[in-house]
């Protein structure tokens, strides 16, 4: 007998019939045979299945990742545009500073205002369980300083454009002419600055400048403004004080009489008194003084409306020396 096999139908060759008759398997053979597909399958879904799960991703994890690359990308890019941000915002904060606030004679900005940071560490632990925390987090950052310090310039911006519309007012109270009638500057006698005390002969800070002139010379206000003080202070015997507004304020010292009262506003150019010898002094003189936000400045700074360049070069000649004053 010859057993043939086609198509997994099986054949068996009979002698005696001279042909080949078919073979039905047995049930237990259909049974093994059906239990070995079915764990064949089983085996191969389950390769398939791992398959899918570890080397493919699936659309929805396919389309997650998309978006994650996209966001990157856009933080990197935010990234750059916040630091472009923070040049031009430096530039203009150095321009405020040092250009629009010299001119206005504004008030300095701290660094430390202007650059000021939050405070706690923990203000951006909740974007820490996000996908590349630590881009995300310093692109917030910059984002919050850069908000911050665009208020701060804003809030300067508005001061020094409040400053602009007032300068022709301002222009008019800031000190910018001398006290007394000095075009041949005869009459400066000593300058701002470390000078020998004429009484008890040692070195001191002389905080104005002094003028010699006869008892009874007029005395002018620098600038318009309102007179603060009119009476006798110690050191300076009867003396004068004008509040300019704008931080100035103007002293006028050693008088022998007043022409304004307190309370009274005066117009630069007006007679406020005349020139004495009261308090302590050598010798008849003014003794005048400019001081700017409580601070003493020199006042050879702010006779610009008086003198012409040469003048002016002149009389910071004859004003800077170490010589004794006559206060």
């Amino acid at each position: 007998m010859k057993l043939f096999k086609s198509r997994k139908t099986y054949y068996l060759y009979n002698p005696n019939t001279l042909s080949y008759e078919r073979v039905y398997p047995s049930p237990k053979d259909r049974l093994f045979t059906i239990l070995r597909h079915l764990s064949t399958g089983i085996v191969f879904g389950i390769a398939t299945f791992f398959a899918m799960m570890y080397l493919f991703d699936s659309p929805m994890e396919f389309q997650l990742q998309k978006e994650n690359k996209l966001l990157q990308t856009q933080y990197e890019i935010l990234s750059l545009r916040l630091n472009n941000a923070f040049e031009v915002l430096e530039d203009l904060q150095q321009r405020d500073e040092n250009l629009y606030r010299a001119i206005f004679q504004a008030e300095s900005i701290p660094e430390s205002v202007r650059k000021s940071g939050f405070g706690g560490s923990n203000r951006y632990e909740h974007l820490m369980d996000l996908s590349n925390p630590d881009l995300v987090v310093s692109t917030t950052r910059k984002m919050d300083m850069l908000r911050k310090q665009l208020y701060v310039q804003s809030n300067s911006l508005e001061e020094l454009i409040h400053l602009g519309k007032s300068q022709e007012e301002r222009s008019q109270c800031i000190p910018a002419i001398q006290p007394i009638s000095n075009k041949d500057l005869t009459r400066t006698a000593s300058g701002y600055g470390m000078r020998i005390d004429p009484i008890y002969r040692v070195p001191r800070f002389h905080t104005g400048m002094d003028f010699t002139a006869k008892i009874g010379t007029d005395i002018y206000a620098t600038g318009n403004g309102v007179v603060t003080f009119a009476a006798w202070k110690q050191g300076y015997g009867n003396c004068i004080i004008v509040d300019h507004g704008y931080g100035y304020q103007t002293l006028y010292g050693h008088m022998s009489k007043y022409r304004a009262r307190v309370g009274q506003k005066v117009v630069r150019g007006q007679v406020i008194g005349e020139v004495g010898n009261s308090g302590k002094s050598t010798g008849p003189h003014l003794h005048y003084e400019v001081i700017v936000r409580g601070k003493y400045d020199n006042p050879a700074k702010y006779y610009y409306m008086d003198l012409t360049p040469e003048e002016y070069d002149r009389m910071i000649q004859i004003a800077d020396n170490h010589g004794q004053v006559m206060d």
